[in-house]
């Protein structure tokens, strides 16, 4: 006969008693029973008998079966999760003590989860916490129009759909310029002295689209495409930006030039021809930037934005960021808990590879908390097309869960085994990195009066 489990329901006891808004003894005084009686079954100090589990629910209408499952697991499991952060790495915490300490002491284990929880509210707030002075406000603006395009998994579907609609009527009139003709609007190429350090300008009184001629004819095809993003799709970028309470108005400003790029991409690069293209590249961005006319920024941007339900491909963080590691760009459809402020890490390829010039190079990521993900990252210009035309060199990556590295042409044959990488030194607790300019928040700096170890600091162990 198999032996029968005793029934410990402390917390879930003291949850029921203060829903009721019941103190100890209103509850041991329907039920009964002493009020240290229920507060040994609180503190799962006396197993719940089967004649109190039907006084409880006959006492508070409740059900038998609800109120005997065992819910030790899910709670045990809860502890653990916290105990894996990367703060307690260094702690020795066997399974069975955690499952003894969810079981035998709720409130112990209560406290340990808010107490964690109000450090990770607190880490989350230091690290998104603006710098004071010029790069405040406008700094909250950027972020503003960051979050709305990750609230949306950057993928705007009545957007993306018109975009491929109108993609195929393009196609139809003989391409961009032609198509932007026949709405009566002429295309003209000027040297940069005319257009006075424009790109792109519409000239609406006489119906001119107006280009730089030194632009190539990727980017030429993207001005056109976001041309007709802001005058075809208007109406669609108008009201996508309405659904969402965006309040400020430089914000919008910001979130409609995003939506005008979303569309000029989506127009160059429609969603279901290039899903497919993706699949048989594998991923290939050079190959795809060839078989579409478009740059390699250009493609590692739309593939950010495959999130079409039922027919999605790999999810991707992207980031762009110059030589001195400020982040112009950043779209985040695959969870990489990157840190807005306070530095990346420098063990990141995207921050060497301004050493390798337009070299492709890979690299697999592991996160203190044991996650790994597979990076692609490359140098691109932007500017120059004649001799006194400035270019700027920017570093982009693009990150995917390890997950999905196996659809990607990249991961083939390379090796599995991670760089331990941190999102910032101040939220990064690995002790060893040589590569540290800063110690982690919570951490004491261990004196080095008498010894100095090859990392830039030492820690106390609590």
């Amino acid at each position: 006969m198999a032996e029968t489990k005793p029934l410990f329901i402390g917390p879930r006891l003291r949850r029921l008693r203060r829903e009721l808004g019941l103190t100890q003894q209103a509850m041991a005084d329907d039920l009964a029973i002493s009020p240290s009686y229920v507060a040994l079954l609180e503190r799962n100090q006396r197993p719940l008998t089967a004649d109190m589990l039907v006084r409880l629910a006959r006492t508070y209408g409740l059900d038998v079966t609800e109120l005997a499952s065992d819910d030790g697991a899910a709670y045990a499991q809860r502890i653990a999760e916290v105990l894996r952060d990367p703060i307690f790495a260094d702690i020795d915490l066997p399974a069975l003590e955690v499952a003894d300490l969810a079981t035998n002491f709720p409130g112990v284990s209560e406290a340990l989860l808010r107490l964690h929880g109000a450090f990770m509210r607190e880490q989350e707030a230091l690290a998104s916490q603006r710098v004071s002075g010029a790069e405040g406000e406008q700094g909250d603006q950027v972020a503003a129009a960051r979050q709305f395009l990750a609230s949306r998994r950057n993928y705007f579907h009545d957007l993306d759909s018109r975009a491929e609609a109108l993609a195929a009527e393009i196609d139809s009139a003989g391409g961009l310029r032609d198509w932007i003709g026949r709405q009566g609007v002429r295309v003209r190429f000027l040297p940069p002295d005319v257009m006075l350090g424009a790109l792109r300008r519409f000239d609406r009184h006489n119906q001119q689209l107006l280009l730089a001629d030194t632009l190539d004819a990727a980017s030429r095809d993207y001005q056109m495409a976001v041309h007709i993003a802001h005058t075809a799709l208007r109406s669609e970028i108008s009201r996508t930006v309405r659904e969402q309470d965006i309040g400020a108005t430089n914000t919008e400003a910001l979130v409609r030039r995003a939506l005008a790029a979303y569309a000029a991409a989506a127009l160059l690069m429609p969603y279901g021809a290039f899903a497919r293209a993706v699949e048989m590249r594998r991923y290939d961005i050079e190959a795809l930037a060839r078989q579409f006319g478009a740059s390699f920024e250009q493609v590692a941007h739309r593939l950010t934005t495959l999130q079409r339900p039922g027919d999605s491909r790999v999810p991707f963080f992207f980031i762009r960021v110059d030589e001195a590691g400020n982040v112009s760009k950043r779209l985040d459809g695959a969870g990489f808990p990157f840190a807005a402020h306070g530095g990346g890490c420098p063990l990141w390829s995207v921050h060497s590879v301004f050493r390798r010039p337009g070299e492709i190079v890979t690299q697999w990521l592991e996160l203190p908390d044991g996650q790994k993900f597979f990076s692609i990252a490359r140098t691109v210009t932007a500017g120059g097309g004649s001799y006194e035309t400035p270019r700027v060199m920017r570093a982009i990556a693009l990150a995917c869960a390890a997950e999905h590295a196996k659809d990607l042409v990249y991961a083939e044959g390379s090796d599995e085994a991670g760089t331990p990488i941190g999102v910032t030194c101040r939220l990064c607790n690995r002790a060893e990195c040589h590569a540290r300019a800063l110690p982690p928040i919570g951490r004491d700096v261990l004196p080095d009066d008498y010894r100095r170890s090859f990392a830039p600091f030492e820690f106390a162990e609590s």
